[in-house]
């Protein structure tokens, strides 16, 4: 049985193609009667519009953008480059995908690029949520005049934002926290977080995630987090002046970035002094210090799937069809032992 067309449409509404059209549209000038007719006839015939062909017969190209963390940092870089590889390969069917990168963890920074953004220039908008009023406020505003936002790797407490895509934040800190756990079996600790800052959500979660299993396991303490702004610099600094105590932890769990300077400061110890080290995203410095034996394991979260799940939920928010669900993105807990192919060096894009 072939589907029903816009013309069966009009026909059997009792109208010309042209008014089916503009309800369908929503063109305006045409009155409630004929209106009700053609919703009527689309309801009773079951019609589905075919927005892949409507949008080549009207050329339309999507104008979809990524705000992303500047730096040069390996997995914020991981992201960039994802967006990149996206946008080439998705310019042959009419997306157009922009990447300005915004100050990690600036919420002044990253509402002030939000609110240059209008219908007119962007039809959705993706970003790392950062828990600040003012983010809170333009994503309301953009709302509001049509232009879906999503949020990717740290979602925000807004009602606003269209869907959220990345890990669960929450059970990555408690896969952290079972095996610092699993590794100090049958001896007392002390478990370190690091963390960027409590303002962005995934590492907040992440935070009271490893809490969760850690504040039930016999003979380990937690140690209040660390916040590093994940910068390598102070990453270095504090993990140094960690390890220098009297009471050194016995387990460090990064929660960001900036993990450079953890493995700097880990590789200037006796290899017999080493704490249990914990870090997220598979990157090449940290892909380099799980094969030297500087840190223990690797809590990746896959950018390129992020990204490209992104992307096709904005493709529909922008076609007004059904949001799909977000794909359940599990990461991947790696070990020296069970490391990928070394991925073929990626252009450096943007980076300084």
């Amino acid at each position: 049985m072939r589907k029903p067309t816009l013309h069966d449409v009009a026909a059997a509404a009792g109208v010309s193609y042209a008014t089916a059209d503009r309800v369908l549209n929503a063109r305006g000038n045409v009155s409630a009667r004929a209106e009700a007719q053609v919703r009527a006839a689309i309801a009773r015939l079951g019609y589905r519009r075919d927005v892949h062909a409507a949008n080549l017969s009207r050329r339309r190209v999507y104008r979809f953008r990524f705000l992303l963390p500047s730096g040069d940092h390996g997995f914020f870089r991981s992201l960039r480059q994802s967006v990149l590889a996206e946008q080439a390969a998705r310019a042959q069917d009419r997306v157009a995908v922009s990447l300005d990168a915004v100050p990690a963890f600036d919420g002044a920074a990253l509402a002030g690029a939000l609110a240059r953004l209008t219908a007119e220039s962007c039809d959705c908008v993706a970003f790392l949520g950062v828990d600040d009023p003012e983010v809170a406020a333009q994503v309301a505003r953009l709302s509001d005049a049509g232009v879906a936002v999503l949020t990717v790797v740290s979602d925000i407490p807004s009602p606003a934002r269209a869907a959220y895509v990345g890990i669960d934040n929450i059970g990555a800190g408690r896969t952290a926290g079972r095996l610092m756990a699993l590794g100090h079996r049958g001896r007392a600790g002390r478990i370190l977080p690091l963390i960027g800052t409590r303002a962005a959500q995934d590492h907040a979660q992440r935070l009271a995630g490893v809490a969760q299993v850690l504040d039930a396991a016999a003979g380990i303490a937690l140690l209040p987090a660390v916040e590093t702004r994940d910068d390598p610099a102070r990453m270095r600094a504090a993990v140094a002046q960690a390890l220098a105590d009297a009471a050194r932890p016995t387990g460090l769990y990064s929660a960001g970035a900036g993990n450079r300077g953890l493995v700097q400061a880990v590789a200037a110890l006796d290899p017999a002094a080493r704490p249990l080290v914990i870090v997220h995203e598979l990157v090449p410095h940290s892909r380099a210090a799980l094969e030297a034996g500087l840190i223990d394991a690797v809590i990746d979260q896959k950018p390129a799937e992020e990204v490209a799940a992104a992307l096709d939920i904005m493709r529909a928010l922008a076609d007004g069809l059904p949001v799909p669900p977000a794909p359940g993105i599990t990461p991947t807990i790696y070990v020296k032992d069970n490391l990928p192919a070394q991925p073929a060096p990626a252009p450096r894009g943007d980076d300084p």
